[in-house]
């Protein structure tokens, strides 16, 4: 038998520690190949609006992802080189050279990583077309995908995966080295102590997650400055990652010594060993829960927030281009051949067509404002009226000449309040009006600034004998999430009246697109995230299990029966599992209930259905870890 055929036995005969690392390994290629095959398809790119952007955010989180999963590799690397000195030790003192065995361990680890890579290019090649589909209709586009294998894509993750399997089997080499042999044989027998309670470290943990969450709670200023935004908002973040940190070394530890105090609890049945396997190990496991806990509440906000503007988009688009299409009136041949482009879209027909006359005059408030108000626009009530009964929102009640009605500047949280009774001067005609309501709904699309400002129509046309009012030709047409080839026809020919577009399809479409970009993205390295903290647990309760294995044997033996230490098993284990995911999911919905409000404010999407859906999903794939890693464990430590 050569040195390669017993490292193909080796495999072999430990396939089943290595599982885990395996699938997880192979699903990480799969995700890495399928977004460099997306970066790579012409396609896609050649059918969406924001192909450069596509570009760039394929290859920015291709860069994160790799990050990711080198360093994930290289610690589930470390867990199996643990798990290894043992069996080392043992081939040296049967006589092997160092050499040999570092040969061994090189052929094992580069072997697993090869099938790996294998497997994981041959599933990519055949599930890319599907993550093209899924992206493809995530973003509303109707292109067929061909089917086809990345060159490009290919060799560059055949390329980078080699590179860190290369590294790892390297480091596998040296473990013969690294370590005398009396420590590869009492690698499993080193003891913890006990971790000592430490009262200021307890204390500073809890205050620290407090001072956070309070300054990430905290209400906006009405000035809000890049200054306060880091000077806030950094503190909160790194009070949240200490203290994180420090309430799995130091709370965690004085809430199990409390536990272990109660005696009566403490000596009923197995706790005792269940709740001294997790006192004596928590300090060890501190890092890496604080790890787990911050990366997934990153992963759940992040992902949360992304599926909130998905699912929020068309309501979103609507505050930004109210009617199905805006223009500026330029001439009578011009708005004939917009007109004309609208009729005869017969799939469409046309439901609403008004003119809307729009003053801009310079003005001056009676109170400190943080917005750019000028110029600011003046709407006629009339006109603003026929508009709101046509997109079915509020109308508004007749007005006298010195009264005034502000429509809510978009992207602000400016309340009525803020407004009331508050006087203005319009300088440009030295007019001075009272302002009586603040309306939540625009009938022109955004514009910075975005002030404007409905008036009587008896002021209005007093004020246009002066300054000559611009007219917008706005249409309201059925069906206008469809209509993609007269709004592509329009927006040639308006060439960009406003900031944004001025045909409702194309900021839906592009808000589409986008959304559906960051949804698949984060969706996806979410998944990544999950595989890879969800087998960090699971590597370190069957190095655990193994370490404990002569534990459970005395449990037996003094008629201990398998039932209990089952029960023992899955409550140290849904602790191990639950108490990160709990601490990540408290964190991810302190930063989603900041993230609510700003977005609920500026566009009014309701976030409730996207936090449940990421939260739940998070959840539900950790349960299928904790059961596995039950079972296994229950294998290794009760048979």
């Amino acid at each position: 038998m050569t040195l390669f055929d017993l490292a193909k036995k080796n495999i072999q005969g430990n396939f089943g520690k290595y599982f885990v690392y395996f699938v997880s390994m192979v699903f990480s290629i799969i995700i890495y190949f399928t977004f460099v095959s997306l970066q790579y398809s012409t396609d896609i790119q050649e059918s969406i609006m924001l192909s450069d952007m596509m570009g760039f955010l394929f290859l920015a989180s291709s860069v994160l992802l790799l990050l990711f999963v080198a360093t994930f590799i290289l610690y589930s690397n470390a867990f199996f080189t643990r798990n290894r000195k043992k069996e080392v030790g043992l081939y040296s003192i049967l006589g092997l050279r160092k050499k040999t065995i570092g040969k061994m361990l090189f052929y094992e680890n580069l072997i697993m990583g090869v099938a790996a890579l294998i497997v994981g290019i041959s599933l990519g090649t055949l599930f890319s077309k599907l993550f093209a589909m899924v992206l493809v209709n995530l973003m509303g586009s109707t292109i067929e995908i061909n089917f086809g294998l990345s060159i490009g894509a290919t060799f560059q993750t055949i390329i980078v995966f080699l590179l860190i399997i290369l590294f790892t089997s390297i480091q596998g080499y040296r473990l013969i080295y690294r370590f005398k042999l009396i420590e590869l044989f009492q690698a499993e027998k080193k003891g913890e102590k006990q971790p000592k309670i430490s009262p200021l470290s307890t204390s500073i943990g809890v205050v620290l997650l407090i001072l956070s969450y309070s300054l990430i709670l905290k209400p906006f200023p009405d000035e809000l400055t890049n200054h306060y935004i880091l000077a806030n908002y950094g503190i909160a973040f790194t009070a949240l990652v200490i203290g994180t940190h420090l309430f799995f070394r130091s709370v965690v530890v004085f809430l199990l010594t409390l536990l272990k105090k109660n005696r009566s609890r403490y000596y009923k049945g197995t706790n005792l060993i269940g709740t001294s396997q997790l006192l004596y190990r928590i300090r060890g496991n501190a890092r890496t829960f604080s790890m787990i806990a911050l990366l997934s509440a990153v992963t759940i906000s992040l992902f949360g927030t992304t599926y909130s503007g998905y699912y929020g988009n068309e309501k979103a688009s609507l505050e930004m281009v109210p009617f199905s299409y805006s223009h500026l009136s330029k001439s009578e041949e011009f708005d004939e051949k917009i007109e004309s482009i609208l009729k005869n879209d017969k799939e469409h027909p046309i439901t609403a067509q008004l003119e809307i006359p729009v003053i801009e005059v310079g003005g001056e408030l009676s109170f400190t404002f943080s917005y750019e108000a000028n110029p600011m626009k003046l709407i006629p009530v009339n006109a603003y009226n026929e508009a709101a009964k046509a997109l079915g929102i509020e109308e508004l009640r007749a007005l006298t000449d010195v009264e005034a009605a502000v429509i809510k500047p978009r992207l602000t949280e400016y309340k009525e309040s803020l407004f009331q009774r508050e006087k203005l001067h319009l300088s440009s005609v030295d007019r001075n009006v009272t302002f009586v309501k603040m309306l939540n709904g625009s009938v022109l699309p955004f514009d910075y600034p975005d002030f404007y400002i409905v008036v009587s129509d008896e002021l209005f046309a007093d004020i246009s004998k002066q300054i000559k009012p611009k007219t917008y030709k706005v249409y309201e047409v059925e069906k206008e999430k469809t209509t993609d080839i007269s709004s592509e026809k329009v927006s040639q020919l308006i060439d960009g009246n406003f900031q944004v577009h001025s045909s409702f399809y194309m900021e839906y479409k592009e808000g589409k697109e986008g959304n559906a970009l960051y949804l698949f993205i984060f969706g996806f390295l979410g998944l990544v995230f999950l595989a890879a903290t969800g087998s960090i647990i699971y590597f370190k309760q069957l190095t655990e299990a193994n370490e404990t294995k002569i534990n459970y044997e005395i449990l037996h033996k003094i008629g201990v029966n398998k039932k209990d230490i089952r029960q023992t098993i899955n409550k140290q284990t849904l602790f191990v599992f639950g108490l990160p995911l709990i601490v990540g999911i408290v964190h991810s919905s302190v930063i989603l209930k900041f993230v609510s409000n700003f977005i609920s404010d500026l566009i009014g999407t309701n976030m409730m259905i996207p936090i449940i859906t990421a939260m739940g999903a998070f959840i539900m794939i950790y349960v299928g870890y904790y059961v596995l890693t039950v079972n296994t464990y229950n294998k290794i430590v009760n048979k």
